[in-house]
């Protein structure tokens, strides 16, 4: 049995992420594996379906259904956050990898790169043929 100060904490989580029970589809089907008459007899395997993003998930890690679907949502709400962490964390290594492209070079840097040019005029000057202006 799930206590009453953990229900509340599952429902504010969710409420955080902005999952409405209007976006789940739960169903509760037969579960499998071992257990014999019991298991084939009760639905207590939870079948959780989140619509805006398409998640889905099976929990049937209790033979209790009230846990089962209080163990789906949490997996839910940890796969959601995770979605959110790495999304936020692709924006951020965007931005960031942008910021490094259109970066001025530092004043030695330039320098460097000056004198490489001006190194490669002079060879290519030396190439030259004596009679050919250009």
């Amino acid at each position: 049995m799930v206590s009453p100060e953990k229900q509340a904490a599952l429902e504010a989580r969710l409420a955080a992420i902005g999952v409405e029970d209007d976006d789940l589809v739960e169903k509760f089907i037969l579960g499998s594996g071992s257990g014999g008459q019991k298991i084939n007899k009760t639905s207590s395997c939870v079948y959780l379906k989140h619509g805006p993003t398409g998640i889905e998930i099976k929990c049937q890690a209790h033979r209790s259904r009230e846990m089962n679907r209080f163990l789906a949502r949490q997996e839910l709400c940890e796969r959601l956050e995770t979605l959110r962490r790495d999304k936020a964390a692709e924006l951020r290594d965007q931005i960031e990898k942008y910021r490094r492209q259109n970066r001025q070079r530092s004043r030695g840097s330039k320098r460097r790169s000056v004198a490489d040019k001006r190194k490669l005029s002079q060879k290519k000057s030396m190439r030259r043929s004596p009679g050919r202006d250009d």
